[in-house]
């Protein structure tokens, strides 16, 4: 291979990229007043702490140990007693509180009369108040006994008066959420990925604060329905960049290109101590790995890449390599199973990208794939491709369990077409179409959430990931249940099913309501005939 070729089809690679735009995204604004609570156990090691910091910041001291209240060098000093505070909020808006007999007590307040929030919070004591893997920004937690870290905290600290901006990471549209309906829980991969806490539960949405989101990614890379994009780059723009970046690179003259992404800080600084890197890779710098999902990866390997790496350092949150991690997986059984190497798409520390493996992907006719912002459907596009060109093509490949594709079962003994499944899909991947009572399901918009599986009320419904490598299968309307329609023993109007009829009167035959031959036969009839029938009997009996 002539890398001094490679390395300079590299190059024209990056210049054609160079002028590429960018859908923008929004911004996230912070107030700052410099208004710092220095929290720990150690009086002097607060104390000097406090005294370093720049003299336009305004300090006060909590000390979890016992005491009175007082002032040190003009700077108001609390004493928790032994309680622990509770911190929450981020720069410019934390609110520290304390439990005094049962209530909630600001700190603030206690501290001074006329504050409610503290713009900063320096945590000195033995264990973090807060245990996110990031941390809300404005909040430094340096560890008891790290002079070192100590130093840093203080710096960074001092430079925090004022207004400061940063990115919204992420759009959110909650009709396509899976998060809940109807009371019942669904997914919660976001949530359990985060890795600074920044997302919660509303009950059937989710809610994602922007000043706590310091952009990890890593809650797009694992939604399932695209209901989470990540808008720094949004994934068409990067898809869009991979792309080009392929094609100008064997267009002039480059061969078996390899995709590395890696962060713009750690990473940078990683593959720094790497130069010079083989010409065939091209490296990609994004704001952070986890935000790059399969759609991305796949659609790489689709355009020609014959190897895509995403860039591990120590700094990576542990969520987002467990998730990453997690996601590679699913990836790697797809591509096992049509005969590509497994070693294709893998997460690796920065030794690893110097020597690249030899069996990586084989040399593919390379298919543009044009990215868009809807996840699912770029990710089936560079499938399908893969597929087409697969050493071994599949129609159908099994899945882990928790897979974010798959089919769901039914036991047609145990339904009753109540449809209360399809009420409750997030993914419209099940619905109940025209007068007949059936149950139609597409499996190609099918999530795996479960929903439909706990909503169920007579337990029919089983789960089974697996992924459909054929459109016209993946995009088909198919059946899984269907009934005759049960009609109104009066009027002859279709309103049910004869297992839901037979159901009904199973469960209700012991019930002191339906003991005469009258009250079981309303309930064959529509809800008109019902009331009807009820007041034609003087309308003193209930149903």
């Amino acid at each position: 291979m002539d890398q001094e070729r490679n390395t300079l089809a590299r190059g024209k690679a990056f210049e054609a990229v160079m002028q590429l735009s960018v859908e923008p995204t929004s911004r996230v604004t912070y107030h700052s007043q410099g208004r710092v609570l220095v929290i720990g156990v150690d009086e002097s090691t607060v104390l000097e702490a406090a005294r370093r910091l720049r003299e336009d910041l305004h300090p006060a001291m909590l000390l979890t140990t016992s005491g009175d209240a007082r002032e040190i060098d003009g700077m108001p000093v609390l004493h928790s007693n032994g309680r622990e505070p509770l911190i929450e909020g981020y720069l410019g808006r934390f609110r520290v509180t304390l439990d005094l007999g049962g209530k909630s007590a600001n700190v603030a307040t206690l501290l001074r009369s006329n504050w409610e929030y503290f713009d900063l919070v320096l945590d000195l004591g033995l264990a973090p108040l807060i245990l996110a893997e990031w941390p809300p920004v404005g909040y430094f937690a340096p560890g008891f006994g790290d002079p070192e870290a100590l130093d840093r905290a203080i710096e960074d600290l001092s430079d925090l008066k004022g207004e400061f901006e940063k990115p919204k990471f992420f759009s959110y549209d909650p009709e396509i959420c899976a998060h809940g309906r109807s009371g019942i829980q669904g997914c919660t991969r976001c949530l359990d990925a985060c890795p600074a806490i920044a997302i919660h539960s509303l009950g059937e949405t989710i809610e994602v604060q922007p000043e706590l989101c310091q952009g990890g990614g890593i809650c797009a890379t694992v939604c399932p329905t695209g209901a989470i994009i990540y808008t720094y780059p949004r994934p068409a723009d990067l898809i869009e960049r991979t792309q080009i970046l392929l094609q100008t690179y064997r267009d002039s003259g480059g061969e078996d290109p390899v995709l590395l992404f890696h962060d713009d800080e750690a990473g940078v600084e990683a593959l720094q101590r790497l130069e010079p890197l083989p010409g065939q890779v091209l490296a990609i710098e994004v704001d952070e790995i986890g935000s790059v999902g399969l759609d991305v990866l796949l659609s790489c390997l689709a355009g020609g890449a014959r190897e895509v790496i995403l860039l591990d350092t120590p700094v990576l949150p542990g969520k987002v390599r467990r998730n990453l991690l997690e996601q590679l997986g699913y990836a790697h059984s797809v591509l096992q199973a049509l005969g590509y190497p497994r070693e294709s798409l893998r997460l690796a520390q920065a030794e690893g990208c110097r020597d690249l493996p030899g069996d990586a992907m084989p040399g593919l006719r390379p298919e543009r794939v044009d990215g868009s912002n809807r996840k699912r459907s770029t990710l089936f596009r560079a499938l399908d491709y893969l597929n087409q060109e697969a050493p071994s093509p599949q129609g159908e490949i099994p899945l882990p369990a928790g897979a974010p594709f798959g089919e769901i079962r039914i036991d047609r003994q145990a339904c009753t077409l109540c449809m209360a499944c399809a009420s409750v899909c997030p993914a419209q991947a099940l619905s109940a179409p025209g007068d007949r009572p059936r149950l139609d399901f597409l499996e190609g918009n099918c999530v795996q959430c479960g929903l439909c599986e706990r909503t169920c009320p007579e337990r029919a419904i089983t789960l089974r990931a697996r992924l459909i490598t054929e459109p016209q299968r993946r995009d088909a309307q198919r059946a899984l249940n269907e009934e005759e329609p049960f009609e109104c023993i009066a009027c002859g109007k279709p309103f049910a099913t004869r297992s839901m009829i037979d159901n009904m009167t199973k469960r209700l035959e012991g019930h002191w309501m339906f003991q005469d031959e009258q009250s079981r036969r309303r309930l064959m009839m529509c809800e008109d005939c019902r009331v009807i029938d009820m007041f034609r009997d003087g309308g003193d009996r209930k149903i």
